[in-house]
């Protein structure tokens, strides 16, 4: 029942639950054609990672469909070389141009003498800064990126874990595990002088890594010497450095290497071959690694993500005694 009161109208609780269901289902049929106007790209929820693996390292099921999705959306699955030939920019030159500028002119703009010496803080040559060294390893650069995943989404790896690469050569594969790894866990043994300086005067500067301090010490015939002792790695690896070496050092090597590997839990990976276990016939080999405290686990056949190729590794750990 409604009643004046000074004017106003008051209503009752019954009228008003009846005017807000009113409300309600009027809305509910609504609501879908509201809704459909809107354009916004949606993705299903079954294609989005929703709680991210813990340390996860290699792209998930879920990235790549994402990845896939975004190619198809953006009609960028038809890519032909010759007709979507990459366009450079408003100054286009090769890298051999770029470098010849580079030492005629020192760039594009750059100080006169003698004020050319002191506004570069970390003087890098002009064929690191073309990137020549990127082209020195017979596949692309990017299956560094390849490597990395591989061998630390195998072994699980986590940013406190230790890593050593025998043969690093210009940071390849190493500059990934250095952002990775918690400050100074990266080390490396490498004996190529001009490797080195890519490595130090380019790859960490330029990808902001000097923070991390990897252990970098130029040597060679498997000298550990210069790193600490009691440092035990969670991981050590060669790619594709043991098939250039003679058999009788790398199995110098593996003798030094294998008290610096975490008992039982740490791994030792070989790429390519392992001709220097191989070539003295398979029992012999397995006594031989055997009196040096390792063990032979398996051997693995690695795709890469983003050009067709694959690599073989070979899979090793310290002895149960």
């Amino acid at each position: 029942m409604n009643h004046n009161h000074k004017g106003g109208i008051v209503v009752t609780v019954p009228v008003l639950v009846s005017i807000l269901a009113s409300t309600s289902i009027i809305l509910f049929f609504l609501i879908p054609f509201l809704s459909s106007t809107c354009k916004c790209p949606t993705t299903p929820s079954s294609q989005i990672a929703q709680t991210p693996r813990e340390y996860q390292i290699s792209p998930t099921p879920e990235d790549i469909i994402w990845w896939k999705l975004q190619i198809r959306e953006n009609q960028l699955d038809d890519y032909n070389e010759v007709k979507n030939k990459l366009r450079k920019g408003i100054n286009p030159r090769t890298r051999e141009q770029q470098l010849q500028d580079l030492i005629s002119f020192k760039g594009i703009s750059h100080y006169e003498e003698p004020e050319a010496s002191n506004h570069t803080t970390l003087l890098c040559p002009g064929e690191l800064l073309v990137e020549e060294h990127h082209s020195n390893y017979g596949e692309p650069w990017a299956g560094g990126r390849d490597v990395f995943e591989f061998l630390a989404e195998l072994v699980r790896l986590k940013p406190e874990a230790r890593v050593l690469e025998i043969g690093c050569g210009t940071l390849r594969v190493g500059r990934h595990f250095i952002q990775y790894l918690d400050s100074q866990h990266f080390h490396c043994l490498e004996r190529d002088e001009l490797s080195l300086i890519a490595a130090f005067r380019y790859e960490l500067p330029s990808h902001g890594l000097l923070h991390k301090r990897p252990l970098i010490v130029k040597g060679e015939d498997m000298d550990f010497s210069k790193f600490r002792t009691g440092f035990e790695y969670d991981l050590i690896y060669a790619s594709a450095v043991f098939l250039h070496m003679p058999d009788t050092l790398v199995w110098v090597g593996l003798e030094r290497l294998v008290n610096r590997l975490k008992p039982y839990d740490g791994r030792i990976f070989v790429s390519h071959n392992i001709k220097f276990c191989s070539r003295l016939g398979g029992e012999e080999c397995t006594k031989r690694l055997s009196s040096l405290g390792l063990e032979y686990l398996k051997k693995h056949t690695h795709d890469s993500l983003l050009f067709n190729h694959y690599e073989i590794w070979f899979e090793f750990r310290r002895s149960k005694r």
